[in-house]
């Protein structure tokens, strides 16, 4: 049972979002010499925040590099794979690590959103000596059949036979699940009982002596980078209308062929 099924949850979402839409019903209206006054004291601050991120993001360029030694195993609709195949002939890859199990039922919606970014994007990540790679420790037969239902094109292996996504933390043994010794986004961080896997991104490099190393990486909220779609919503009156008991992507996203 969704907890979008207790109809107190149910109610408090109607009663957000009414006020949400009252709130924009009665949103201020200028003439259009205050809103541009208005507007330019906003773009002082959007500059800002553009340069922030421009030294942020110089910054992940800088930080030191951990070398892979260990060799992992991974499998496509063509056979098994090493990490060095998925460079695919280019020096960096991109690794979105989906929240997909063994036998799992149910496919986690906001992997499904960010997915829905790539396809379009696969020419200009090509041209920039990028490979994005998808990996799930899913047998490579259900991970397909997703990835055909949804008309996607990236490429999404399976890490099912390796140890690749336990030691990258974004799997965890009933065990570890169990004890409460599970570190996620490089913390300690104690998951939900029924849940083994989670989601986020690793990056890596491949010098000219094949050699790989992790560059960065980034999980939980660190993913909406890569997210497009909150470009969008974050402009809009209503914002991205997150009114469920989350606040967050769960309230709202559906894998896309399952909106109303």
């Amino acid at each position: 049972m969704s907890v979008m099924d207790d109809p107190k949850v149910a109610a408090a979402v109607v009663e957000e979002r009414r006020r949400n839409e009252e709130s924009v019903s009665r949103h201020p209206v200028v003439s259009e010499e205050e809103w541009l006054s208005q507007r330019l004291a906003l773009m002082k601050k959007e500059k800002q925040y553009m340069r922030l991120g421009d030294e942020l993001a110089a910054e992940v360029r800088a930080l030191p590099w951990v070398k892979v030694e260990k060799s992992y195993t991974f499998t496509g609709p063509q056979g098994d794979m090493t990490l060095k195949d998925l460079f695919g002939g280019h020096s960096q890859l991109f690794m979105k690590h989906f929240m997909m199990e063994p036998g799992q039922e149910w496919q986690c919606e906001g992997c499904s959103l960010e997915s829905d970014h790539v396809d379009g994007l696969l020419p200009h990540f090509e041209h920039h000596d990028m490979s994005y790679v998808a990996v799930a420790r899913a047998p490579i037969e259900e991970i397909e059949a997703v990835r055909k239902r949804m008309g996607w094109k990236f490429i999404w292996v399976s890490s099912y036979k390796s140890d690749f996504n336990y030691d990258f933390h974004v799997s965890f043994r009933p065990e570890e699940v169990k004890a409460g010794k599970t570190i996620y986004n490089f913390r300690e961080h104690r998951i939900g009982p029924e849940t083994y896997t989670l989601s986020g991104h690793s990056v890596f490099y491949k010098n000219a002596k094949g050699e790989i190393f992790r560059t960065y990486g980034t999980f939980g909220r660190g993913s909406e980078q890569f997210m497009g779609v909150y470009g969008y919503f974050d402009v809009l009156p209503k914002g991205r209308e997150e009114y469920g008991p989350h606040h967050s992507l769960p309230d709202w996203a559906k894998v896309h062929d399952q909106y109303e």
